[in-house]
Order: C-alpha cells, then structure tokens, then sequence
C-alpha cells in the first residue's frame, strides 16, 4: 500500500497525489541520510498545511459559536492550533506511525515527539489542498477537533494561565514570573518535563507536563490560583 492510499484510510477522503504525500510525511533525517533534496522533506508543505489548518478551524469556531467576539475566538484558536493539540490527534489516528526518517531518528522514537507529528500532520492538510480537497476535510477536521475546542472553552483559564499569570503580576508590581526549567525524566520520545515559577523571588507554582511549554502553563496554573489571579475550583 502507497503512502497516499494509507493516509487516505486515516482521512477518509482521496489522496490523489503520491509525491505530494510522500514528502508530506519525510523528515528531514531521512532527507538529510539519502542526500535527497531539501524539497523532498515535509517543510514546505507544513508551511501550507499552517495556513490550511487556521483557516479551517476558523470555520469551525465561526460556526460553532455564532455570539463569540474576533478576540474571543483568536484566543481559542491559538491554543487549539498548538503542536500540543496537532500532537496528539496525530497520534490518536496514527498518522505518527506513516513518518518516514532516518533508521537512527527511528530507533529514537521522533515519530512521537511533538514538535514532529505536528509537522507532519499541517503538511498532510497541505498536500490535500494541493489535491483541491479543502472542502472534504472541514467535515473530518470538524470531528476530531471538536472536544478539544470544547475543552480548551470551558477551561481557557487553564490553557491561557502564563499570560493570565503575567498580567496579574505586572499589574501588582510590573514584575514578570521567572521560570525555571527543574529538568525531565524519560526517553528521548516520551520525556515529561518539571518546571518551578517565582515571582519576586518566591516559589509560587510548580507543573509537570510532556513538554516544556504544557509544564509551565500547568506551573502557571498552579501559580494563578495561589495568588488569586483566578478563583479556585468549588
């Protein structure tokens, strides 16, 4: 089975274009390993997908909440577009599993890192608007970002807790939190990572999370409900 025939069996909709497909899932490693050209890797088509996939989740939000301001739904958006999230619908569907690198990439596991499956899945969404296919994926789109929009509305405090935390400082003492990277535990391809923040030189929260970035917002998190930047729970 070609890599366009695979694909389309995750995506339900026709994959017309083997190459566009092929190098929508490449790493770079594997580029880099066969001396292939630049072009052969999934980054130009990434740089499409990025645009296919805003505007599409766009559409979403516009529909599914007909009374939310533009502000309100950029900020939604922002965080629905995130490696995080393309992560983990990537891995979800098993996208992840169709990437093509290098054997020692591989044998690393960089088929699960985030920064990765979130490539891979925006330049897949290129390679379908290159096969003129923008209108079939909103439906599937639709369907398996749904419970994430849903999630990150009715938590957006949790999702948006390092601005919420900034504010709030800088508008008690124009200092901003410090943030320090504790380290992380794991294999390369499935690290969790432990991040402490400090405002005025106290600790104020500390979180957890599969990457950097999701440790300090749950840090951040923790922080917003000591200082009572947002209310505590019950």
């Amino acid at each position: 089975m070609c890599v366009a025939e695979k694909v389309e069996k995750i995506f339900g909709i026709k994959a017309e274009n083997e190459l566009n497909f092929r190098r929508a899932l490449t790493h770079t490693s594997c580029t880099k390993e066969k001396g292939l050209p630049y072009e052969e890797c999934y980054e130009r088509l990434e740089y499409l997908g990025d645009a296919v996939l805003k505007l599409t989740v766009s559409k979403i939000l516009f529909d599914k909440y007909p009374d939310y301001a533009e502000g309100q739904l950029s900020k939604i958006r922002s965080i629905v577009v995130s490696d995080n999230t393309l992560s983990k619908i990537a891995i979800k569907i098993g996208l992840n599993n169709l990437i093509i690198s290098s054997v020692h990439e591989k044998k690393q596991g960089v088929n699960r890192l985030e920064s990765v499956t979130a490539c891979a899945f925006e330049a897949v969404l290129g390679a379908y608007y290159l096969d003129e296919k923008l209108e079939e994926l909103y439906p599937v789109l639709k369907t398996w970002f749904e419970d994430y929009i849903e999630d990150v509305d009715k938590n957006f405090e949790r999702f948006n807790a390092k601005a919420i935390l900034q504010e709030y400082t800088q508008g008690k003492t124009k200092e901003t939190p410090v943030y320090e990277h504790v380290g992380a535990v794991g294999a390369d391809h499935n690290k969790t990572f432990s991040v402490k923040v400090y405002y005025q030189n106290v600790l104020v929260g500390e979180g957890v999370g599969k990457s950097k970035k999701d440790a300090e917002q749950h840090a951040a998190y923790m922080a917003c409900k000591k200082l009572g930047a947002i209310a505590n729970e019950g």
